[in-house]
């Protein structure tokens, strides 16, 4: 048995908070995988009075040595990627090789963060005045909170957080509380590389507490959420009435378009990988199939096929090819769903929809009306509803059906039908015979409708302009 790690709060450079909660292995009940205190709205208040002491000399750093720091402790989560894959597996139940590719994003993410340090930030311009020019520069917010999901505990974190640090922010971050170790091994990686004290903080605890205080504190420029929709628009409420900077990211329902040109076992393959990766909890995971009816039949036959190469077991066991569930509360909404699906006259063409301790295996539903509630309502779990269209056309408006605007694909050999489709759906990501979930760290990310406050994007360079405002400044030269 792996011996219990420890989350702590970081305020103010110090590690603080006794453990007054448990949190266990969800592949092995009864472990105690890691101990970690509830933090309260005096913990968050400490944190962001360092925060705020803290920022104005880490902006003042030149941006090359902002970005030297996140190199540095790329490097040291890169010597210590194994051991935290384990850790990362213990909390939140997804595979070893899942867990270590995690990793290894947020070590990207504070690569590529990292080497911004050393790209221009403003521009220059002629201005119309004569013996006058202009330029621009990208200002820190100053304090920003940043509150997480407990999905992808590491690398949500990261890119959150590199983008903050680099524009010259200073941090107090709540992750969530089913995975506080993961955000433990960030904040000692960036003290170790030399992050000043009270620029990178951590408070553990409720939303409802640590949550709504970053969101109600003036001191708070700005904050980053990932999660449901009704709590994000709920921040996003009371940060406008104080007029400061929201991003959110919520939830999705996110479809696939096969038409019947498609190849069946690829098509199979793209959705498979999109709905069952990751035990399905993602928020890029694809759960709804739109299918057009020369190629339903073969197709699912493949998806069948494919969804039975996912098995739930121990992450830790490299063979296991699919995590447990993260959670009972999870595991309990995930049943619920099939079988009310099946009551409702749903067919089971794979899975049972029954539990096995955390573990729940595929799903693939037919006979499900486009509105019910398996096919138009974010479940969070490796389940999947195959729903009959006419033709393309019928399969677009279907798609696009939805309050969600995460990420959508299509798998065709038409050039013209997918060309079409990337114009006319409505998603913040398009994929093209390619799985709904998966992203790269260089390019943005976002959704639109509810999916989204759709104001800043994440990832790529233009993540930063959420953590900054832009400054235009005139210089006149007397001659």
């Amino acid at each position: 048995m792996a011996q219990t790690a420890l989350a702590q709060h970081l305020i103010g450079g110090e590690f603080l908070g006794g453990a007054d909660k448990d949190r266990e292995n969800p592949a092995r009940p009864g472990e105690i995988a890691v101990q970690y205190p509830s933090g309260t709205a005096d913990d968050a208040d400490a944190a962001i009075s360092a925060a705020a002491d803290a920022q104005p000399a880490w902006a003042a750093l030149p941006a090359p040595a902002r970005g030297a720091v996140l190199l540095r402790a790329a490097e040291i989560l890169r010597g210590r990627q194994s051991d935290i894959a384990g850790d990362l597996v213990r909390e939140e139940g997804k595979t070893i090789a899942e867990a270590t590719g995690e990793v290894g994003r947020a070590i990207g993410v504070f690569q590529f963060f990292g080497a911004a340090g050393w790209s221009a930030t403003g521009s220059t311009f002629d201005s119309a005045l004569a013996d006058t020019t202009v330029r621009t520069s990208r200002e820190p917010l100053g304090v920003v909170g940043l509150i997480t999901p407990w999905n992808f505990p590491i690398a949500i974190p990261a890119w959150k957080t590199a983008p903050a640090l680099i524009s010259g922010n200073s941090v107090v971050i709540k992750p969530a509380e089913l995975t506080p170790m993961s955000v433990t091994h960030l904040a000692r990686a960036l003290q170790e590389a030399g992050l000043p004290a009270g620029v990178f903080n951590v408070v553990h605890g409720p939303g409802r507490v640590v949550g709504q205080a970053l969101a109600e504190d003036r001191r708070v420029a700005g904050l980053s959420f990932t999660g449901s929709t009704a709590v994000g628009l709920g921040l996003q409420t009371t940060l406008n009435a104080r007029r400061a900077r929201a991003q959110l990211e919520m939830g999705g329902k996110n479809a696939v378009l096969v038409l019947d040109d498609a190849d069946p076992q690829r098509a199979a393959a793209v959705v498979a990988a999109g709905a069952f990766s990751l035990t399905g909890q993602a928020c890029t995971a694809t759960s709804r199939v739109y299918v057009t009816p020369g190629i339903r039949e073969a197709f699912l036959r493949e998806l069948a096929e494919a969804a039975a190469r996912f098995t739930p077991g121990d992450g830790l066991d490299p063979a296991t090819s699919m995590g447990v569930v993260v959670s009972r509360s999870q595991l309990e909404q995930d049943a619920a769903a099939v079988e009310a699906a099946v009551s409702a006259g749903a067919t089971l063409r794979h899975g049972t929809g029954i539990p096995d301790g955390l573990g729940f295996g595929p799903v693939v539903a037919t006979d499900v009306a486009h509105g019910s509630p398996l096919a138009s309502e974010e479940i969070f779990g490796p389940i999947v509803a195959v729903i009959d269209v006419d033709d393309y056309e019928s399969g677009l408006a279907a798609v696009n059906d939805t309050p969600y605007g995460l990420t959508a694909g299509i798998c065709t050999t038409s050039l013209a039908h997918a060309t079409d489709f990337a114009a006319r759906v409505q998603a913040g990501v398009v994929k093209v015979n390619r799985p709904t979930s998966g992203l790269d760290l260089h390019v943005p990310f976002g959704g639109i409708k509810e999916s989204s406050s759709n104001t800043f994007r994440e990832q790529g360079h233009t993540a930063t302009q959420f953590y900054s405002w832009e400054k235009t400044v005139y210089v006149g030269i007397d001659r």
